[in-house]
């Protein structure tokens, strides 16, 4: 058992983790939802390292079970997202659409087999998603 003014400080540690976490995790998926992650990830980063880090520190306080859920929360939370960021090696080619641009003019069989034309979305916004397959 640890002093108890460091209990408390733990416990606000596993707290401010979970926070720093949580709140940069939601923050992520709403820009990713809007389709306007940034180019510079640094500071994502640095809050989910801190985050982490912070949940690690409120573990060895004795932050009790309210502060040890908060830190564990704020681990996995920034374990997760480094995870995933360290494993996402896809990049936009430097001659690819941005988005709000224009589509270039091809036709491609759906999924039905039948001919798609890119000319039949003009005037009006889309979303073209193409998936590769892995076979």
């Amino acid at each position: 058992m640890g002093a108890p003014g460091f209990r408390v400080n733990a416990v606000w540690l596993g707290a401010i983790a979970a926070v720093l976490v949580v709140g940069a995790g939601v923050v992520w998926f709403r820009a990713a939802l809007g389709v306007r992650l940034p180019e510079d990830r640094r500071g994502f980063i640095a809050t989910w390292v801190v985050g982490g880090a912070l949940g690690i520190a409120a573990l060895a306080g004795d932050a009790g079970w309210a502060g040890n859920v908060l830190a564990v929360i704020g681990m996995l939370g920034a374990a997760f997202f480094l995870f995933t960021i360290g494993i996402s090696r896809q990049q936009a080619a430097p001659d690819s659409i941005a988005v709000g641009g224009s589509v270039p003019v091809f036709s491609a069989p759906d999924e039905n087999g039948t001919t798609f034309e890119s000319a039949s979305l003009a005037g009006s916004p889309s979303l073209l998603k193409f998936f590769r397959g892995h076979w």
